[in-house]
């Protein structure tokens, strides 16, 4: 059987947990609660590409301005200021979340993806459109993540875990991978922690790995520093 072309995580350690990185094309959740690194994760994701000469598009749905992203970006080391709206397309897309309907939210983020024509995209995060959608956000989510997988692309969504849930289940069925990010209380102190729950066509490794968030780095599984 064919070996799946691949795309580097841009996480430090991850890599080595899913045979090299992420099938191309695909299709993946990265879940976890306030603060677990998300967006984190999907800078990481963007800029390795970046690196690489690769093209990505981050949609943001939170109606967040583009200079309150890079403020945010700027605290990392990683991330070279340059690759923004060039080998990194930022493009929000709040204002149609809260006004249009999930159909023209469809046209526009296809449109917009071909005429970027990115290697990698990320949206962030998606679990906040279901309010707005409400008894369509199932059919929105099946739509999406169908209309992601005919690019010739690797899509990151980001997805907020509620309390008392393990993962954003209405997501979790169509996507090829799930991560999970958290952020676990052991011994008075608050330890962050990345499991791979599914990668599909992937010898993955199993299991919650502890992690790190540094401004240099980004997000480091820690097993991969020994």
């Amino acid at each position: 059987m064919a070996e799946f072309e691949r795309l580097s995580t841009g996480i430090n350690g991850l890599d080595e947990m899913v045979d090299g990185g992420f099938p191309f094309p695909s299709v993946s959740l990265v879940a976890g609660g306030a603060g677990t690194g998300k967006t984190t994760f999907g800078l990481k994701f963007l800029t390795e590409g970046a690196r690489q000469g690769e093209q990505g598009l981050f949609f943001t749905t939170l109606s967040e301005p583009t200079q309150w992203m890079l403020r945010y970006a700027n605290q990392f080391d990683f991330i070279d200021k340059d690759f923004f709206d060039n080998e990194i397309k930022y493009q929000d897309i709040g204002l149609l979340v809260q006004n249009e309907g999930y159909e023209e939210l469809l046209d526009f983020i296809d449109d917009k993806i071909a005429e970027v024509m990115p290697q990698r995209i990320v949206i962030d995060p998606i679990t906040v459109v279901a309010p707005y959608f409400e008894h369509e956000y199932r059919s929105f989510l099946f739509e999406l993540i169908n209309l992601l997988k005919n690019w010739q692309a690797v899509s990151l969504l980001t997805g907020e875990v509620a309390p008392g849930e393990p993962y954003p289940q209405e997501v979790t069925y169509a996507v090829d991978s799930v991560i999970l990010l958290s952020m676990l209380e052991e011994e008075g102190s608050r330890r962050k922690y990345l499991e791979v729950l599914k990668m599909r066509g992937t010898d993955h490794t199993t299991g919650k790995q502890p992690i790190s968030i540094t401004t240099e780095d980004g997000i480091v599984v820690l097993k991969s520093r020994f």
